[in-house]
C-alpha cells in the first residue's frame, strides 16, 4: 500500500498507471477517486493482496480542506464547469454579502446525518450510463439522494467570496454537493475552487509520497 499526494491535474487513474510503471506490478488499484483538479491524499494498492482491501478503505472517513466560492454556481458544482445562469436553484437571488454568524448557523444544519444529492457531473451510472455522460449531452440525470454523515465543518478563513472549510465526513459524500447546498441555503450559490483531502481514516497527508519521491 502507498499513500501519495497526487497533485492537481491528473486523475485518479493517471496516477495508479503511474504507479504501475514505477514498480513494475500490474494489479494496481486506489481506493476512493479525486477529481482531477483535487490534490491530497490518494491511497494506492500494490499487488493482488492489497487491491482485495480496497473496500476496506473506500468505507472510511475521509478529511478535506477546500475552497468555497459564494455568490455563483457552476454546472459541475466546481471551478471546471461553466456558469449556471440563470441560477439552478429559486434560493440563489441574493447579491449580499453573508456575514459570517449567518455562514456558522448555516454550516451547522449540516452536521450530522442527511441525505445528499450527488452531483449530475458524476460518475453514478443510471441504465449503464455514467451521469456525467448524460449531462454532456444535455440531459439532467434523475439521481437518488444518498445517505451520509458529516462529522465536523470548520471554517479556517472567510473573505467573500472565498470561503474556506475544513470538514471531515463519511465515504460517499461530495463536497461539490456540499457546497452547492450551502451556497443555496445562504442564497448565494457556491462551488469549489479547491479541494485536498488530507486524511482517508487514520492514514493522513503529511505521511504521503509524491510520484517524484517514489521514483527515487
Amino acid at each position: 500500500m502507498l499513500l501519495i499526494n497526487k497533485p492537481s491535474g491528473p486523475t485518479s487513474h493517471d496516477i495508479v498507471d503511474e504507479v504501475r510503471r514505477i514498480t513494475g506490478e500490474r494489479r494496481v488499484g486506489h481506493a476512493g477517486t479525486l477529481d482531477p483538479f483535487a490534490e491530497g491524499l490518494l491511497i494506492v494498492l500494490v499487488g493482488r493482496e492489497e487491491t482485495r482491501r480496497q473496500a476496506e478503505f473506500l468505507n472510511m472517513d475521509k478529511v478535506y480542506e477546500t475552497t468555497f466560492i459564494l455568490g455563483a454556481e457552476r454546472d459541475t458544482d466546481d471551478l471546471t464547469g461553466k456558469p449556471a445562469s440563470p441560477p439552478r436553484d429559486s434560493r440563489v437571488q441574493s447579491s449580499a454579502v453573508p456575514k459570517i454568524t449567518e455562514i456558522k448557523k448555516t454550516l451547522k444544519k449540516y452536521l450530522g446525518e442527511q441525505e445528499q444529492l450527488p452531483p449530475i457531473y458524476s460518475a453514478k451510472k443510471l441504465k449503464g450510463k455514467k451521469a456525467y455522460e448524460l449531462a454532456r449531452k444535455g440531459e439532467v440525470p434523475e439521481l437518488k439522494p444518498k445517505k451520509v454523515k458529516i462529522y465536523e465543518l470548520e471554517i479556517l478563513d472567510y473573505k467573500y467570496p472565498e470561503l474556506k472549510i475544513r470538514t471531515r465526513v463519511s465515504s460517499g459524500t461530495y463536497i461539490r454537493a456540499l457546497a452547492r447546498d450551502i451556497g443555496r441555503e445562504l442564497g448565494t450559490g457556491a462551488y469549489v475552487s479547491e479541494l485536498k483531502r488530507t486524511q482517508i481514516g487514520s492514514y493522513k497527508l503529511e505521511n504521503a509520497k509524491t510520484l517524484e519521491e517514489l521514483k527515487k
